[in-house]
């Protein structure tokens, strides 16, 4: 007779347990798996209910791990971890040549689509699926072996592997203004700005980088408002204003004369692209090929 159905928890407790006991915090673990505190609360009670014994005091609206609570977060988190590295053996061996990257839309677009048939004449033999998302690398619910996304989005508990920098400029359509001499900064506010606007406000936008050469966004500029970076790249090149270029991604289209830089002025950005690896996924040689040559490639145009 099988017993485990008779003493094994109620096995959706665990995983929030499990990273509430890491974080010892029900929000911070609440954050973590896009839940509500309530429902992590909830499940650690029904957990706690059904084992009999407090994994948590509650003091001062702070939680802290009882001995009992530390004892079965090593055992929870031991276990899981081990049904993670099966299943991305399993993942591995299905697909042992193929690597999936996970990249925010306008660097897929405009940096590394021109640059990825270097990394298949280097490695014919891997394959590299690209997944794309504008949203946040905790908000990727699929399976991924890298991620590049802008330094200071939610990364979750994914492991950094490195950053590389990239510098912010204002651009526009050569048909928009001719740009005989850089427009001094001041004169910017007679124009349209176009903004990149998200849910996960974007590293630097127009009055971050205004507020660098102690500028402040007038409340009666012309402006229009994009959802995606390409869509706010493309009005500009079809002269509908001034957008904020990122070099990385704006330098194609500077280089063809589709964009022109409106301003001397720029703002270098140290740490402003990071590259993550899955959290718990084994080593793979296709995977820190990939690295490899993400890292060589970024470098080199480190600003």
């Amino acid at each position: 007779m099988n017993m485990l159905g008779k003493t094994l928890p109620p096995l959706a407790s665990l995983l929030p347990f499990e990273a509430a006991a890491r974080l010892e915090s029900f929000s911070r673990a609440a954050d973590e798996l896009h839940v509500t505190q309530a429902a992590i609360s909830r499940q650690i009670r029904g957990l706690e209910d059904n084992l009999g014994v407090k994994l948590f005091s509650r003091r001062n609206r702070a939680v802290f791990l009882t001995q009992e609570g530390r004892e079965l977060g090593r055992v929870v988190s031991e276990a899981l971890q081990s049904i993670s590295e099966g299943a991305a053996s399993l993942r591995a061996s299905s697909h042992g040549n193929r690597v999936v990257l996970l990249c925010q839309l306008c660097e897929a677009f405009y940096w590394l689509m021109p640059r990825l048939s270097t990394f298949h004449q280097q490695y014919p033999h891997i394959e590299i699926q690209v997944v794309t998302s504008t949203r946040p690398l905790t908000e990727f619910n699929d399976p991924f072996d890298v991620a590049l996304q802008s330094t200071h989005r939610a990364s979750g508990a994914h492991p950094l592997m490195f950053t590389a920098s990239d510098e912010v400029f204002p651009v526009c359509s050569p048909a928009y203004l001719s740009v005989e001499q850089p427009l001094p900064i001041t004169g910017l506010q007679s124009h349209t700005f176009l903004h990149h606007s998200s849910d996960a406000p974007h590293l630097m936008e127009w009055d971050d980088w205004l507020r660098q050469f102690g500028q402040v966004l007038a409340g009666n500029t012309r402006s229009a408002s994009y959802d995606s970076y390409p869509l706010m790249l493309q009005a500009a090149v079809e002269g509908h204003g001034i957008a904020m270029g990122w070099r990385r991604t704006a330098s194609r289209l500077i280089d063809s004369g589709a964009l022109v830089r409106t301003c001397a002025q720029s703002v270098h950005l140290p740490e402003a692209i990071s590259v993550y690896r899955q959290q718990g996924v084994a080593d793979r040689p296709e995977v820190a090929a990939l690295l490899a040559w993400l890292e060589a490639q970024l470098k080199d145009e480190d600003v």
